[in-house]
């Protein structure tokens, strides 16, 4: 019984040490491995097997990017104030093997290292410049960390400035000038406002007055067209009017012409309406020059008609005899 118990407990030791051999190592972690207290080999991931009692985990690192907090740190600027500044850090582990033997406590030394470097690059800023340059900050504390950092296997990737905070009374002058930088940038803008809408109302005086003389223009060509239109249809009309007139005369001398009056005819005419002229009432008789021609006109117009009436009497004696005879 008691051999039984032996074997049983050997066995179940047995089963423990082979158990503590066997090391699964998981994804972004790896092992460093020491035998007899010497730096042996770094395992990745996977399942390893270890020399039990001869054979131990130095140091599980983690190979994932991480991110350290650290608290503010009084830093004095190039102009003598005193201001807090708190970091943060990223970095990531890329040799295990310096990592576990470079330095004792990495993150405690990287702490460190970012205050020292923090105060060489505030020490050569002013505020003003410290406050409005953090980009540039960032960029030279990254570079400074990283290459110190390359010795303990572990890289910076980022360094980022946090909060940046200035003594009180700085605070209070700042928020002061800021206060006066906005009511100076507010009353440029009121400037600006009333210089534009001058310049607007100015404008459309201006384009008003353009569109009342381009109306009075118009409405003056229009007048003018008007003026001239009335005048041509004016005279048009007085134009017709003669042309009217001159169509009577011509037809009047036309039917005259045809009717057969001769210049005899109207000299008598002319006599008849001098007799007119004469009869008493007028207190004034002009006589033509040509009388004697008018009186000479009238006998030989009384002769021509004497004349007729005789030829007239002889036919009319000859058709009588003539039905006489029949």
């Amino acid at each position: 019984m008691g051999t039984i118990l032996f074997w049983v407990i050997f066995i179940l030791l047995l089963l423990c040490v082979l158990a503590s051999c066997i090391r699964i190592v998981p994804q972004a972690y790896a092992i460093v491995l020491e035998r007899l207290g010497a730096y042996r080999a770094t395992w990745g991931t996977g399942v390893h097997l270890k020399v039990p009692f001869i054979e131990r985990v130095a140091r599980k690192v983690n190979l994932k990017e991480q991110v350290v907090d650290f608290p503010p740190q009084p830093v004095i600027t190039k102009d003598n104030v005193t201001i807090q500044i708190d970091t943060v850090v990223f970095f990531q582990i890329t040799d295990p093997k310096l990592y576990a033997y470079g330095v004792d406590n990495p993150i405690m030394a990287i702490e460190n290292l970012s205050a020292t470097t923090l105060r060489n690059i505030i020490g050569d800023m002013e505020l003003d410049e410290t406050l409005t340059s953090r980009e540039v900050i960032n960029t030279k504390m990254r570079a400074s960390l990283d290459e110190a950092t390359d010795q303990w296997g572990i890289k910076v990737n980022r360094v980022e400035l946090k909060n940046i905070m200035p003594p009180a009374a700085i605070q209070d002058a700042m928020e002061k000038q800021m206060k006066a930088e906005r009511e100076r940038r507010e009353a440029i803008l009121i400037a600006e406002g009333e210089k534009r809408s001058t310049i607007l109302v100015a404008e459309g005086k201006k384009q008003s007055a353009i569109l009342d003389a381009e109306a009075e223009k118009q409405a003056a060509i229009l007048r003018a067209e008007a003026q001239k239109e009335r005048m041509i249809k004016e005279a048009e009309g007085q134009a017709e009017a003669v042309l009217k007139v001159q169509s009577a005369t011509a037809e009047g001398l036309r039917m005259i012409k045809e009717a057969g009056v001769d210049n005899a005819v109207l000299t008598l005419k002319s006599l008849e309406a001098f007799g007119k002229a004469a009869d008493g009432r007028a207190t004034k008789i002009i006589i033509p020059s040509d009388i004697q021609g008018i009186a000479g006109l009238a006998a030989s117009l009384k002769e021509i008609v004497v004349d007729k009436d005789i030829k007239a009497e002889k036919a009319l004696e000859k058709i009588t005899e003539t039905d006489n005879t029949k």
